[in-house]
């Protein structure tokens, strides 16, 4: 089995790294070409919270790849959501009728992918681990968290098992028969964790507020309103349990609520990643982040269904403004939503 993973950033990196130590056959292939040559003639070095260490990898710039013609088996797309439509038009020539694409990107893009390949030839995948590329050649690894995988269709292929054996290399990866109630719980999350990025501080410090949490229930509570009305079950994670954060109000065990934001605010306490990519992208990067893609989908989802989306809306409006210099990072965003949350 040969794997190809497009986007050698954060996930990618961290993933190809750990299949490479452990003698996979495994090209890392990216648009940065100061990476890739880094990546050429030194490897890629993936600095953990306790150590580092440093890998001999393949990796191609992406009209290297296109320029070999060379078929693909298994593809990890690891490029940001907003990128997606565009990375598989790259390879698509490529892959063959055995060829699979999994999706380790944040968002709905398994829907992107198999809108152009088929859902036949598309793996969703579910990750949640803090990584940020700091510099050509070095990834830091900041918490490790969860992986699964899926058929779309929620089947256990031998394609999939195999494929799972492979990712042990990573870590803890798991086969799941609902990948998409993982990916809806973890845009629910995910809402939580982009609200962060409104702020100049870091993700534990503006979620262990109990006056704050409100707000954020609610905020989780629009994306998994959505799911049920899909019939989707939202799925546990890394101290993320959906079913304590909703059912509504009414219903609401506000001292399971606490403690299980309490684990989670102990748990990114742990990482050595304690901002959001997000808060990076905005103020590191000074770039557009993925936000539209993740946030849009479903607030359009949820419209169509006849859910009040405000408080994710504002959160999207919110990171637009500050990728467009109309508004600056503060705690006066976190208020603006909690007032929002209060109308509800």
């Amino acid at each position: 089995m040969k794997f190809t993973i497009i986007g050698a950033g954060a996930i990618g990196g961290v993933v190809g790294a750990y299949l490479a130590k452990a003698g996979e056959d495994v090209t890392l292939v990216d648009i940065n070409e100061d990476h890739i040559n880094v990546m050429k003639q030194n490897g890629l070095t993936i600095e953990t919270v306790e150590s580092e260490f440093n890998t001999e990898v393949k990796a191609l710039t992406v009209d290297e790849l296109v320029d070999r013609q060379e078929p693909l088996d298994v593809v990890i797309l690891a490029v940001k959501a907003q990128h997606t439509a565009q990375a598989v038009d790259s390879f698509k020539s490529l892959l063959t009728d055995q060829s699979v694409v999994i999706s380790m990107q944040n968002g709905l893009t398994e829907e992107v992918i198999s809108e152009k390949i088929g859902q036949e030839r598309t793996i969703g995948s579910f990750v949640n681990l803090f990584a940020d590329y700091q510099e050509p050649g070095l990834i830091q690894y900041g918490g490790v968290g969860s992986m699964y995988i899926g058929e779309l269709n929620g089947e256990t292929t031998p394609r999939i098992k195999e494929i799972q054996q492979r990712l042990l290399a990573w870590g803890d990866a798991q086969i799941t028969d609902n990948i998409w109630g993982y990916l809806w719980s973890k845009l629910a999350y995910g809402a939580i964790l982009t609200a962060t990025a409104t702020v100049d501080e870091k993700m534990a410090d503006i979620i262990d507020p109990h006056d704050n949490r409100e707000m954020f229930v609610e905020l989780a509570s629009e994306v998994l309103r959505v799911a049920q009305q899909l019939d989707i079950e939202p799925m546990p994670f890394d101290n993320w349990e959906p079913k304590t954060v909703y059912p509504g109000n009414e219903n609401r065990d506000w001292e399971a609520i606490h403690e299980q934001f309490d684990r989670l605010v102990a748990r990114l306490r742990t990482y050595k990643k304690v901002k959001s990519g997000i808060w990076r992208d905005l103020a590191v990067r000074k770039r557009k982040t993925e936000v539209p893609f993740h946030l849009s989908p479903v607030i359009e989802q949820g419209e169509a269904c006849g859910i009040d989306m405000t408080l994710t809306q504002k959160v999207l409006d919110t990171i637009i403004d500050l990728e467009e210099g109309r508004r600056e990072m503060s705690w006066e965003n976190i208020d603006t939503l909690k007032s929002l949350s209060k109308q509800k």
